[in-house]
């Protein structure tokens, strides 16, 4: 515990809570929709954003902020009004950020391995700056799916059924895409923008199975998210690995342990069904 007294693990630590909570708020909404992989086409777009930075000699923390949700907004578009459907949409941001990453990375003199820190993580160097920005993106976000749950889960659930109801569908269905983006441009210097969907995902789909309302299933995900990023954390400084994979790892057990447990009560309740 020593090693929370120096400055750089205090901030990693405050960014971990922050990571925990915001990534499964929103991915609850995420899988909801079935969209488990947008994580992975917007951090790919936010990839570029942070070559953009590099490129332009600005923060690329705001950089990836600002291109993510670009990116958010142009495939929302194309899901609900163009003719491209959800997932070839999400394959062209997929590969277009990638490409252009790389491309702008070159462009600015750097190679592949000045993207390291942003693909898979790099906690323990983030500064002052950074971390207030996180704080402020990440406290949005939660805040943001807590206050908004009952419109979001019936545009999650029906949306025909939703726009029946007055809500206005596609400006919802915008913010929750908005939303992925920011988290992930939070989740960028944790757990890395090849990693934070399964941040997003993994915590709700451990959630799924030991809970059974949308509401405690939201919490539930928070919870676990926060459980695994701290403790991935603190685990990663103890075997000396990177915190990012190490988190998602953490993540995918306590998936695992909820999965079984939820398979035993099931042929525990078949079994004494019987007996009834």
């Amino acid at each position: 515990m020593s090693i929370l007294s120096y400055e750089f693990m205090q901030y990693a630590l405050v960014a971990a809570v922050i990571t925990g909570l915001s990534a499964p708020a929103v991915g609850t909404f995420v899988v909801q929709r079935r969209l488990a992989l947008l994580g992975d086409g917007l951090g790919h777009v936010a990839l570029t954003g942070v070559a953009l930075g590099l490129l332009t000699n600005v923060a690329p923390l705001a950089t990836a902020v600002v291109v993510a949700v670009g990116g958010a907004i142009l495939l929302e578009v194309l899901r609900s009004v163009g003719r491209t459907s959800g997932d070839l949409a999400l394959a062209m941001l997929f590969y277009g950020g990638l490409a252009g990453g790389v491309m702008l990375t070159n462009l600015a003199g750097e190679n592949a391995a000045t993207l390291n820190q942003y693909l898979f993580g790099s906690i323990i160097t983030m500064s002052g700056v950074d971390l207030a920005v996180v704080v402020v993106l990440g406290l949005v976000v939660i805040a943001t799916t807590i206050a908004l749950r009952p419109q979001l889960f019936a545009l999650c659930q029906d949306e025909s059924q939703a726009r029946v109801m007055g809500i206005p569908v596609r400006l919802y269905g915008m913010l929750i895409a908005v939303l992925a983006a920011v988290t992930i441009t939070v989740a960028m210097r944790t757990v890395g923008l090849l990693l934070v969907s399964a941040l997003m995902v993994v915590p709700v789909a451990a959630a799924q199975q030991l809970t059974r309302s949308f509401r405690s299933t939201h919490l539930a995900a928070m919870g676990i998210g926060l459980f695994s990023a701290v403790s991935g954390l603190l685990a990663s400084v103890q075997i000396d690995t990177q915190p990012g994979p190490t988190i998602v790892v953490i993540a995918l057990g306590v998936f695992i342990v909820a999965a079984l447990a939820h398979g035993l009560t099931h042929v525990r309740s078949r079994q004494e069904a019987p007996r009834g």
